[in-house]
């Protein structure tokens, strides 16, 4: 299999000879590698920045509890709903092309969002930036994984992206708290624009041109049946306090969710060239991997939510305050992760994946015995739990999704676990604020004692992340991913060959 990439004047139909193609310097590689963590930190911390911003948004555009959770959740849903069709489009179309398209998109969202008036357009502006999201990430993991062939440094590299998402989580309410205090809550969006816009220019100029070279056609069957189960999974958590449980609008959406789901296995199944690749499930270590980052972000970001507001609204903390009480989460996040990231390279992600899963037991249990007097330190120590948690999750997560798959799959392999990632953030602000809707209003001890199931939820979270990091990692789960990854090589041998000496089908 080739290791060289396609340069960036390659186009259809043309192309150099396979001795023609240049094999990019190191320093151009890690220019790459810079990009693309750019692309991470702007889509991820726009998760989290907007947490510390709830308050305000609230007092400013009148919202309710539920126009807040989707203020948090629209952009989630949607980049859960359309990673896997990003990344396979990305693998077909070229990676660079929608990795630019999607940070247009993206920046043109966060400006929006900014000039919003009113709930209804910041959700509907979130929509579209998430949009602009689900074309980078997931495509950006696979640019990485395509510029590093080498095993050793692919998993390096694949570390060090994957330390960007749990950096940008933490660093997230900092950032915004500082911005929310000082220029208001707009501003949390339109920091974006800039950033963006060098990403782009620096794109053009750095990132070759990739794609797989087995082209994968679009699935519009696949596509609708993907949306209608994840909204009408998120849709009756976040309506569930107004509507009731026993609603005809709920038990509906609910019965479309499941429908969705016996569609996706029916019709997938049979396509040749479906969305999602269901012979990729039978690796072991990718379905952890979808499962181990969903349940991880399913935590945090419900420890996020439940955490800003307690801050905030429990203890009267002003944005920047509230967001600098969680610099310990990312102080251990920048510390660890690519400690992390080695570790997973030198000794494979089963150790990383154990301190996570205990951890963010650890965390939630502690937090069970957090009040509206708890002394600051021992609310600090307990967010220090969280940080570890962060900072050894996300490696192991990036790298088992890729590890043993082959190339041509790398854009799909990574947006499933993205995918995984972003269910999880939807489905954690959606249950937590379902739990501590009632109270948040209330504040003090009523909202501590309905958070305390969110606890408990995440303590069961943890636990399944550790179990998991035990179960797909030993040899069995090594054998999985092998006889998975045979599969597409049989179907489609030496693509990546083919691709990288500028050919396409």
């Amino acid at each position: 299999m080739s290791t060289s990439l396609q340069p960036a004047t390659v186009t259809a139909g043309r192309g150099p000879a396979p001795g023609d193609v240049p094999e990019p310097s190191q320093r151009r590689r890690l220019l790459v590698l810079a990009i693309c963590c750019a692309s991470m930190i702007v889509v991820v911390m726009d998760i989290t920045i907007v947490n510390v911003a709830l308050p305000a948004i609230r007092r400013d555009l009148h919202a309710s509890e539920s126009g807040l959770q989707w203020t948090i959740d629209a952009y989630t849903l949607v980049l859960a709903s359309f990673l896997v069709l990003a990344g396979s489009t990305a693998d077909r179309v070229g990676r660079r092309r929608v990795f630019q398209i999607g940070l247009a998109a993206f920046g043109l969202g966060s400006l929006l969002c900014g000039l919003a008036p009113g709930i209804g357009w910041l959700i509907a502006a979130r929509a579209l930036q998430a949009a602009g999201g689900t074309m980078l990430n997931p495509v950006a993991l696979a640019i990485v994984a395509t510029t590093f062939p080498e095993p050793a440094q692919r998993a390096r590299a694949i570390g060090v992206f994957g330390s960007m998402s749990g950096l940008s989580l933490a660093l997230g309410p900092i950032l915004g708290g500082a911005l929310v205090d000082r220029l208001g809550w707009h501003a949390i969006f339109w920091i974006n624009v800039p950033i963006v816009a060098v990403t782009i220019v620096c794109t053009a100029l750095f990132v070759p041109e990739s794609r797989a070279g087995r082209a994968r056609r679009f699935d519009p069957v696949g596509q609708t049946l993907m949306v209608l189960m994840l909204g009408c999974v998120v849709s009756p958590v976040i309506e569930s306090e107004r509507l009731g449980w026993t609603s005809p609008v709920i038990l509906g959406l609910l019965a479309v969710a499941v429908l969705a789901a016996l569609g996706i296995l029916g019709y997938e199944r049979r396509r040749t060239d479906p969305l999602l690749e269901l012979r990729l499930l039978r690796s072991a270590p990718l379905c952890a991997a979808i499962l181990i980052a969903l349940f991880a972000l399913c935590g945090f970001s419900a420890f996020l939510f439940v955490t800003t507001q307690y801050l905030q609204d429990v203890r009267g903390m002003a944005a920047l305050p509230a967001g600098l009480c969680l610099l310990p989460v990312g102080l251990l996040v920048i510390v660890l992760s690519p400690r992390a990231g080695r570790l997973v390279g030198a000794r494979g992600p089963r150790p990383p994946l154990v301190v996570a899963g205990a951890a963010l037991a650890l965390g939630a249990g502690a937090s069970l015995w957090l009040g509206p007097a708890t002394p600051l330190p021992a609310v600090l120590a307990t967010y220090l739990l969280f940080g570890v948690f962060l900072a050894a999750v996300n490696p192991p997560i990036t790298n088992s999704a890729v590890a043993g798959m082959p190339r041509s799959m790398a854009g799909l392999a990574g947006s499933l676990a993205s995918a995984g990632r972003q269910t999880g953030t939807t489905l954690g602000v959606a249950i937590a604020g379902t739990i501590v809707g009632a109270a948040s209003t209330r504040g003090g001890a009523a909202f501590t004692v309905a958070a305390h199931r969110v606890w408990w939820l995440v303590l069961g979270l943890g636990v399944g992340i550790l179990v998991l990091g035990l179960v797909s990692t030993g040899r069995w789960a090594a054998g999985t991913a092998g006889r998975a990854a045979a599969l597409f090589e049989r179907v489609d041998p030496g693509t990546d060959r083919r691709v990288a000496a500028g050919g396409h089908r």
